[in-house]
């Protein structure tokens, strides 16, 4: 093993920041160096859609609180990796420069897919703080917005476009909103709640040409529909930010794959033992569920897989004969995500996704609070609940429970 050279994280998020943390928690004394494309310090990004865009944005709203343990951390910001070799062992960044690395994380994350259409001013999407300032200036009352895109971002900011005044539609292919991650039952109630203030649904509609020739002035639907508007939120999904990856032999084929110990792994099934992966990006297995690699956009992967890979990562630099017992202890995050829509309060533990179809009401009603139980082969795999927080704990150690050896 090579010691020249600091430990690298590319991404200045969430993920990034954690690494760092369980790397000095791990006893790593080493130098460390955080490099990520945006010129802001690491800030936490779930709130930009739901309570910061209805007030101020700012980056003080929503940055993390610097830490002593990391106060020697190198950060290298608004500086995009564009490559790596992980032969050389090396990132290059858009001015040219090759930064070598002891050891490498990568944690770039995701950026926003968006639609297919020419640039013009009034289009938008929420993914960085950059985005949310953007958008908050143009979210003024009695401004027609549409959004396209009906799961938690788009319906997030219909939430709070329409309660900043604003007058609201979303534009979806799905039969409800929601409806991946929460089923046809729980979509259409939230449909519901939202249409009580006053947000328009045009459902099982795609978009066939966008009007204005330098402005956003509204959308065509497939069924020739017009829809007029002033602001655009596109909120189509995701994509990963791993092209400066590409001239490696990593398995890219939805993010970057790794293993348990969030080693990155290469095409042909080999681990390295160099290279990590966290956050969004990170394609892993979670044997609360069973042994498939996936990648999870909840909130509290960035952190979790963060702090085991800053472990993993620690132990293998320290040389002291820890590595193989920290590899060889269980790996089972708990996905969990949070929205705020209007009143409702969404809450939520597992991967509802997975559900094979037999979702059940577990207590209250739809028509106020309630949780909804989602089961695969007869075990529960993921629970929501509106307007409930601590009565769903139970459920979240039921999901738990099943951790050993995850479902067949």
């Amino acid at each position: 093993m090579a010691d020249a050279g600091p430990v690298i994280i590319v991404g200045a998020s969430m993920g990034g920041l954690r690494t760092a943390e369980a790397l000095r928690r791990a006893s790593y004394a080493g130098p460390v160096t955080v490099i990520g494309e945006e010129p802001h310090a690491p800030y936490n990004r779930p709130p930009l859609s739901k309570d910061v865009l209805s007030t101020g944005v700012s980056h003080e709203a929503v940055a993390f609180p610097a830490r002593a343990a990391t106060a020697d951390v190198e950060w290298m910001l608004g500086a995009p990796v564009v490559s790596a070799d992980l032969g050389a062992r090396t990132v290059t960044t858009n001015d040219g420069r090759e930064h070598p690395w002891r050891a490498l994380v990568i944690a770039t994350g995701l950026r926003s897919r968006r639609l297919d259409f020419p640039a013009i001013t009034g289009r938008h999407c929420v993914r960085t703080l950059d985005d949310a300032m953007a958008l908050r200036d143009e979210l003024v009352p009695g401004a027609r917005v549409v959004v396209v895109g009906a799961g938690f971002i788009g319906c997030e900011v219909a939430a709070t476009a329409r309660k900043l005044g604003c007058e609201v539609a979303i534009v979806a292919p799905g039969a409800e909103p929601l409806i991946r991650s929460l089923g046809a039952q729980l979509g259409a109630e939230l449909r519901r709640r939202h249409e009580a203030h006053g947000v328009t649904f045009h459902l099982g509609r795609t978009v066939s040409a966008m009007l204005g020739e330098f402005e956003f002035g509204g959308l065509q639907l497939d069924n020739g529909e017009i829809v007029l508007g002033d602001v655009l939120v596109e909120a189509i999904g995701s994509e990963c930010n791993r092209e400066w990856l590409d001239a490696t032999d990593l398995d890219l084929s939805d993010g970057v794959l790794a293993d348990s110990a969030l080693r990155a792994v290469s095409t042909d099934g080999t681990a390295h033992h160099d290279v990590f992966v966290v956050g969004d990006v990170a394609r892993f297995p979670n044997l609360l569920f069973d042994e498939v690699p996936r990648r999870v956009e909840h909130w509290n992967i960035p952190t979790d897989t963060g702090k085991r890979a800053g472990a993993v990562l620690g132990a293998w630099l320290a040389r002291d004969g820890s590595f193989g017992e920290v590899v060889a202890r269980g790996f089972t995050p708990m996905p969990a995500f949070w929205s705020n829509q209007f009143e409702v309060s969404v809450q939520a533990y597992g991967l509802p996704a997975l559900n094979d179809g037999d979702i059940r009401t577990l207590q209250g009603d739809l028509s106020g609070a309630v949780a909804i139980g989602y089961y695969r082969a007869d075990h529960l795999v993921g629970v929501v609940g509106l307007g409930l927080k601590a009565e769903l704990l139970p459920y979240r150690q039921e999901i738990a429970a099943h951790a050993a050896g995850g479902l067949t």
